[in-house]
């Protein structure tokens, strides 16, 4: 009877901890992202009023002032485009998350390209140079010494003596 009541606490605690979780998960899901161009728009463009940011971060007045405009605008029917192209004319070119790819635009694309190009290039350079060049011949010990330091070598070594001194 004690083993029963202890099993079926156990599950009562198991049930209870599974119920728990399942209420929990959908607490933590994020919410669903509206539908619309309006909301991708503003997480896409640069805010015109805070720097370094897109305006849907910019917590400034203005920046909430331009989203509900950019929402009105998709509610009246506008398009994007259109309303991108209003958005340009307004405030330049500022509001771009990224540099047209055009005029000098198009350096900014091109520098990183040609970078690694160059980069490549040195290292298969490098490579080849390195791969080609066999390995270092070494001296013979024989070229290597002086006839005296030989002879001095081999006197030590006859009377035992070493870079220590004498063993003994």
């Amino acid at each position: 009877m004690a083993v029963s009541t202890a099993t079926n606490g156990l599950g009562r605690g198991v049930a209870l901890g599974v119920l728990l979780l399942g209420l929990a998960l959908p607490a933590t899901a994020e919410p669903a992202e509206p539908e619309g161009w309006a909301y991708r728009l503003s997480h896409e463009i640069m805010s015109p009023f805070c720097p370094g940011r897109s305006l849907a971060d910019c917590p400034s007045p203005q920046a909430e002032n331009l989203r509900a405009w950019i929402v009105i605008q998709e509610a009246t029917g506008r398009s994007q485009a259109d309303v991108e192209t209003e958005l340009l004319e307004r405030y330049g070119d500022v509001i771009l998350s990224a540099p047209r790819a055009e005029g000098i635009g198009l350096v900014a694309y091109a520098i990183p390209v040609l970078a690694f190009g160059v980069g490549g290039v040195l290292v298969a350079v490098f490579l080849r140079r390195y791969t080609r060049a066999g390995p270092a011949s070494p001296r013979s010990t024989a070229e290597a010494l002086d006839p005296e330091l030989a002879r001095l070598v081999d006197q030590d070594l006859e009377r035992g003596d070493g870079p220590t001194g004498p063993s003994g």
